[in-house]
């Protein structure tokens, strides 16, 4: 049995899987935002739960992740990671083997191995939550990059300042927390509700229909450029917001919409929800932890 963590920007879901992708149960935590110790300190908690039963943790994080290292660099929102090696940390503590992968790559393996993507060999993922994560797979196989930072859609700049400079980057504008929070502070309800904001979606509620509209043109926005950069087979659409029918509706829409209006697009991206949905995170890291100690059956 092996420990699997999916460090996210709100929440820090864990589960215990078999090496055939078995989850045998899953919970999850709020984000410290302290000291990666504390951090560490949560993690160990659950491990020593089922300590003689663990024969590793594999973690899936945000940020530039070193995997034959373990260390973190600019870990998204979490920026008490940066050069934190948080395997070995980890590692130390547990004294199991500890394997850690950036959060859009291991949603990317996961939708690989035995997911959406399956069989395709060049397809794009994205992660809708705090963030825009993503991974890609190129010519059969996970591609990461000279700098280790590829898929990392979050830091796409979305259109600079002219005189400051400065630019607006798609892990702002294609946050799904953010669009959430927005409905939360238009409909006056509780910060991070994403039940209660795709209810009032679901419903038409006119300022959550707008506001969620806005927010799926922004997501095929982003779907078209990818579709024209690598062009890949099939697109698919994971993170906890992607349960919601209704999302895979809306940016397909959007993406017509945007095509529509401007008559040069030819792109035909096929997009479709990932198989492991919310959970595609903890199944990727899993798979990277199984490769890289040569467990895969």
């Amino acid at each position: 049995m092996y420990l699997v963590f999916d460090i996210g920007g709100t929440f820090v879901k864990h589960a215990w899987m078999t090496a055939d992708g078995e989850m045998l149960a899953d919970g999850k935590f709020e984000t410290p935002y302290d000291t990666p110790q504390d951090l560490v300190n949560k993690m160990a908690d659950l491990f020593f739960q089922n300590s003689n039963q663990i024969k590793g943790i594999a973690v899936s994080c945000p940020g530039t992740i070193d995997v034959d290292t373990g260390v973190v660099y600019y870990g998204g929102s979490l920026r008490y990671l940066h050069n934190y090696n948080l395997a070995k940390a980890l590692q130390e503590k547990c004294q199991v083997p500890v394997s850690i992968e950036n959060d859009g790559k291991s949603a990317a393996l996961a939708e690989w191995w035995l997911g959406s993507v399956k069989g395709y060999k060049n397809a794009a993922v994205f992660i809708l939550g705090t963030g825009l994560g993503g991974g890609l797979i190129i010519n059969d196989k996970l591609h990461r990059g000279k700098d280790l930072q590829a898929g990392e859609f979050s830091l796409l700049m979305d259109c600079v300042n002219q005189e400051t400079n400065k630019a607006s980057v798609a892990g702002t504008s294609g946050s799904a927390i953010n669009m959430i929070n927005q409905i939360a502070e238009r409909k006056q309800f509780d910060k991070n509700d994403g039940e209660t904001a795709f209810r009032y979606i679901n419903d038409g509620d006119k300022e959550a229909t707008t506001i969620f509209n806005h927010y799926c043109k922004r997501i095929a926005f982003w779907i078209l450029n990818i579709q024209y950069i690598i062009d890949p087979e099939i697109i698919a659409i994971g993170g906890g917001i992607s349960v919601q029918p209704i999302v895979l509706k809306g940016i397909n829409q959007a993406i017509e919409a945007l095509k529509q209006a401007n008559p040069f697009h030819q792109a035909k991206p096929h997009v479709v929800t990932c198989a492991f949905q919310n959970a595609a995170n903890l199944y990727g890291a899993l798979y990277h932890h199984l490769n890289q100690h040569n467990q895969v059956s």
